[in-house]
């Protein structure tokens, strides 16, 4: 089950919700909300989970915080504010629009804390068709959690990102263990999961708005943009490594990509999108 179409894990009230469990794993989870202005609540569990608006803004609500999060028009229009909750916690969200929640199943207990849209790092990678913007609201370095790490990548119509197709579920000084998440809107794009020897694994997947790939294990990449339509997906990624990091291996057969760069231009549609100036976004009220 490495490519779940958009709906098919909705359950009340959530319109994707995938568990470690439903995964088939230890420890990445998502879900999703779609509000119409009414509250949700529910519990954290052995989780820590992200707010994540991917258009529309919200409230949360968690151990006596309250943060407002403006949010954008859409995953194409902007960089976002986000809310972390801690594991053993109850939080409520209302809000309009839609909403993804990465989780990791975590051990080590933070605050609630608000994660501004200004202090996200935002990076180019690669050049030429390569070229691709990644957003490192929760990366490590750039947000401290237990378990979880994620990211967002945009690519531009006919670009490849997640390229060279690289792999990290082997535990080395150059290769962290992490199970991965693919959470897509726009498209239609395409995306290649393939194995290594002794572990097998072969998909690929048309994906579009509410699509999701699972990587349990194996190279992941390329994410293919098709021409005329811009790529969104969400990365959510965990281990159980107790520090995080996204350590990968390359694809030995493909790793040469990477100093081609060095003799090409950036392409110019890269940033899409940007944070907006200190300020602008939402505030945690008490």
């Amino acid at each position: 089950m490495s490519y779940i179409p958009a709906g098919t894990t909705a359950v009340t009230p959530w319109t994707l919700a995938i568990t470690p469990k439903l995964a088939g794993w230890t420890y990445a989870g998502l879900r999703a909300l779609t509000l119409s202005g009414e509250s949700v609540e529910f519990a954290t569990g052995d989780e820590e989970m992200l707010v994540l608006p991917l258009s529309g803004s919200c409230a949360v609500e968690c151990e006596g915080a309250r943060l407002e999060l403006r949010g954008r028009r859409s995953v194409f229009e902007g960089v976002s504010d986000f809310a972390y909750l801690p594991i053993g916690a109850t939080a409520r969200v209302t809000g309009h629009g839609r909403f993804a929640l990465p989780s990791a199943v975590a051990t080590r207990r933070f605050p609630v804390r608000y994660g501004a849209a200004a202090g996200v790092p935002v990076e180019v990678r690669g050049a030429g068709q390569a070229s691709r913007q990644v957003n490192n609201f929760c990366a490590p370095g750039a947000f401290d959690c237990d378990k979880l790490v994620a990211v967002e990548v945009l690519t531009p119509g006919g670009n490849w990102s997640s390229y060279p197709p690289h792999k990290h579920d082997t535990l080395s000084e150059h290769e962290a263990v992490l199970e991965e998440i693919y959470y897509f809107e726009g498209g239609p794009g395409y995306q290649r999961v393939y194995g290594s020897p002794g572990r097998p694994i072969d998909v690929l997947a048309e994906v579009g708005c509410g699509d999701v790939v699972l990587v349990p294990h194996g190279y992941h990449g390329p994410s293919m943009a098709a021409p005329g339509y811009d790529l969104y997906y969400l990365n959510v990624l965990a281990g159980p490594a107790e520090q995080r990091s996204m350590a990968f291996c390359d694809d030995p057969r493909h790793a040469w990509i990477r100093s081609g760069w060095a003799d090409q231009e950036v392409d110019p549609r890269v940033p899409m999108t940007a944070a907006p100036a200190a300020g602008e976004a939402g505030e945690e009220q008490s």
